[in-house]
């Protein structure tokens, strides 16, 4: 009796099913993410022991040691904000708007700015600060 020689079996690993779970993985953690840009504005920021750390919102009003105003990244005068609000209100999430003003910011500027919000039809104001370590 012959019998014919059995090739040896190559054993092989089938990564196709690995290769999809990674992906999907990868494609999970990129969407539960959150990325937080905050924008290139040096601010010393008062600190405060009740802070609380709220998400992001839309727009934020920020105040400069010198006194200059940025509308997020874009630098504005106090005579063209309350126009400028007026026209971002519909894009803000409840209205709300975070002002962030430097500690050494006069106190009357920010009044100021509460004001101006107030008139444009701000129905919420944020005042941003940070945690007291």
């Amino acid at each position: 009796m012959q019998f014919k020689a059995k090739k040896p079996r190559k054993v092989m690993i089938n990564l196709t099913s690995l290769i999809d779970v990674l992906f999907l993985l990868l494609i999970f953690f990129m969407v539960s993410s959150t990325f937080l840009e905050q924008p290139g504005i040096k601010l010393e920021l008062p600190q405060a022991q009740s802070a609380v750390v709220v998400e992001q919102k839309d727009h934020t009003l920020f105040v400069d040691k010198e006194g200059k105003l940025f509308l997020n990244t874009d630098e504005v005068s106090t005579d063209d904000l309350e126009a400028l609000l007026r026209k971002a209100l519909p894009e803000m999430t409840d209205g709300a708007l975070v002002l962030k003003a430097d500690q050494e910011v006069s106190h009357g500027i920010v009044v100021k700015l509460m004001d101006i919000a107030k008139k444009s039809g701000i129905k919420k104001l944020v005042i941003g600060t940070k945690l007291e370590k």
